[in-house]
């Protein structure tokens, strides 16, 4: 393994993101999608949960599976057509699973065990051969907290593309429209913080985040104000 720029320490955030090699589609059906969620639950884990042998052969829902101690934190996620976004931390020393020698481990962890198990699940089921992602995973290194608060409306705001792509250069067209498309896309973290009881619940976890929003009211402001928000 190559070491990166930026090393990811514990107690530092990152943006980690990659897309499908060749900008191609990752994510075909709501089956594709609902594996990708299920994989951020299960390989957190201090454990090499297998899903065929632990969840599909066990007939169990995917987040009933007891997966242990989890090896990162995760604050914000979103999946797109052909890429994903994961906002992420390594346990501060004493509140996980961190390995001292060598902090890129819990993390490159994570994210190798969810692309490997994807990329094996999508290449079987629409018989394909060959690499699905564009290389190894990008990682960006949060230095502030307005760059980190801003992370999480960038994050959660990415589904807006798909409704209207130039949102951005020219401003949102129908705000009510654009919430209402973000409160039914789920495959985000989106629905978390708005305080949305659903199972994919455990998959954040903001213990080691610091506290950007006071509640869903504050959160929900926040998404406002970025909605508004146009390039000049």
């Amino acid at each position: 393994m190559s070491i990166r720029n930026v090393p990811l320490v514990s107690g530092e955030f990152f943006h980690i993101y990659n897309r499908g090699n060749s900008k191609q589609e990752i994510f075909l059906d709501k089956e594709d999608y609902s594996r990708f969620v299920k994989l951020l639950y299960l390989c957190n884990s201090e454990y090499n949960v297998r899903f065929r042998d632990d969840v599909v052969n066990k007939h169990i829902d995917a987040f009933d599976f007891e997966r242990g101690g989890s090896i990162v934190n995760i604050g914000a996620w979103v999946l797109m057509p052909n890429h994903f976004h994961i906002y992420i931390t390594n346990p501060r020393p004493g509140l996980g699973l961190v390995d001292q020698e060598d902090n890129l481990v819990n993390i490159t962890k994570f994210i190798q065990r969810v692309c490997t198990s994807y990329s094996m699940y999508f290449n079987k089921k629409y018989e394909r051969t060959g690499t699905l992602f564009e290389g190894r995973f990008k990682s960006v290194h949060i230095k502030n907290d307005n760059q980190a608060r801003y992370l999480f409306s960038y994050i959660h705001l990415n589904p807006i593309k798909l409704i209207q792509k130039d949102w951005k250069d020219i401003g949102i067209k129908d705000k009510k429209k654009a919430l209402e498309y973000l409160s039914s896309y789920n495959w985000s973290s989106y629905l978390d913080h708005k305080g949305v009881k659903r199972k994919e619940n455990t998959i954040i976890n903001l213990e080691d985040f610091p506290q950007y929003f006071s509640d869903a009211e504050d959160f929900d402001q926040e998404i406002l104000t970025w909605l508004s928000y146009k390039d000049n």
